[in-house]
């Protein structure tokens, strides 16, 4: 069996260099690759074009590698939780693409399938189809997307095996597994490392195969990204 099971985040993620463009899992705080996300910043690696369906918050997340300059471009669905992100963006520092949710979906998916590009309605009539080839299906106009080209994706799991099987947990599940199967190189951070032949066949929603690297994590924090409470009666 090729051995994929990595010491820590900082062996996960040799190999990353300047200018690469990079997958990072989750929706909002949930689910996203802390460990990876820190560890690709002490690597001090810049010019990066990061794929994530956000840009994380101040201090947290994908917020680390803003912080610290070392992004270049975003390509997200939604960016309106970081004040750091938008600083950067009006000012012209960062290049953002901002993209529907159900496309970026589906250009992970696709990379992962082997589709080179798709015809989507999402989009036409705005921004997002600007210099985009336009065909009609059906009567109706659909804007010519392509799947991303990701030299890494850095994935979160709850539990996976040696062999780089994957189960996710709960809505964590989220972009986690279209971009593990999207990246020229996965690598899998889960909350539990268990021998191969563990997790039960039926339950997993990553096989192995797409995984390159897999590693334990060894801090999780559990935030909340939006903190709203009623009253005390």
């Amino acid at each position: 069996m090729i051995k994929k099971v990595v010491p820590n985040a900082q062996a996960a993620v040799d190999g990353i260099a300047d200018g690469m463009t990079v997958m990072f899992g989750g929706f909002g705080l949930c689910g996203i690759p802390e460990n990876a996300i820190a560890a690709v910043r002490a690597t001090g690696v810049t010019g990066l074009t990061c794929i994530s369906n956000n840009a994380g918050v101040d201090g947290f997340g994908l917020g680390l590698l803003l912080e610290t300059r070392q992004v270049r471009k975003m390509i997200s669905s939604y960016v309106g939780e970081n004040d750091e992100f938008e600083r950067q963006m009006l000012s012209g520092e960062l290049e953002v693409e901002l993209i529907p949710q159900g496309t970026l979906a589906e250009r992970c998916r696709a990379a992962g399938a082997g589709i080179p590009a798709f015809y989507t309605p999402a989009g036409y009539g705005t921004e997002v189809a600007e210099g985009k080839e336009v065909r009609i299906f059906n009567g109706k106009p659909h804007i010519l997307e392509h799947a991303f080209d990701a030299q890494f994706a850095f994935v979160k799991a709850w539990k996976g095996d040696e062999a780089g099987n994957l189960v996710f947990k709960g809505t964590a599940r989220n972009f986690n597994p279209m971009m593990a199967m999207a990246g020229r190189i996965t690598v899998a951070e889960v909350e539990e490392l268990v021998p191969a032949g563990t997790l039960d066949p039926n339950s997993i929603h990553v096989p192995g195969i797409f995984v390159h690297r897999i590693f334990q994590g060894d801090h999780f924090e559990k935030r909340i990204e939006q903190r709203t409470v009623r009253p005390r009666a």
